[in-house]
């Protein structure tokens, strides 16, 4: 038997936690509720809907250098489009304030990996 339910997708400690969630819910289409310590994007439609993205204040907040055993990425993000989107979804990502940090080898590889602006890595997959 559970002991409780899952709540959120999952929780990311940053700096300044209503410009992290603006970013995500951009990019996702999701709504940003709450302010302050503690702000959560939700979803009220499509693959994520009932989820939540949480992002929490971390004072000294150091974030993942990748790759690196020294400053581990601990976890990173996969978010999947058809290919023949990729581009346009890297545009967007880019415009949002991503950064891009290793590319798919000219098509070779099926996924490119970003940085969004607390330096937390994610990557664009290849439906």
């Amino acid at each position: 038997m559970p002991i409780n339910t899952l709540r959120s997708v999952v929780v990311l400690d940053c700096p300044a936690p209503g410009r992290l969630a603006d970013f995500y819910a951009r990019m996702l289409g999701g709504r940003v509720e709450g302010e302050g310590r503690w702000v959560e994007v939700t979803f009220d439609s499509g693959a994520l809907a009932g989820r939540r993205l949480a992002f929490q204040e971390a004072e000294g907040h150091v974030p993942p250098q990748w790759p690196s055993a020294e400053r581990s990425q601990q976890f990173h993000l996969d978010f999947y489009v058809p290919r023949e989107e990729l581009d346009a979804a890297e545009r967007e990502v880019l415009g949002l304030g991503a950064e891009l940090v290793e590319g798919d080898d000219d098509g070779k590889r099926g996924f490119r990996v970003y940085l969004d602006p607390a330096g937390h890595p994610f990557c664009l997959c290849v439906d």
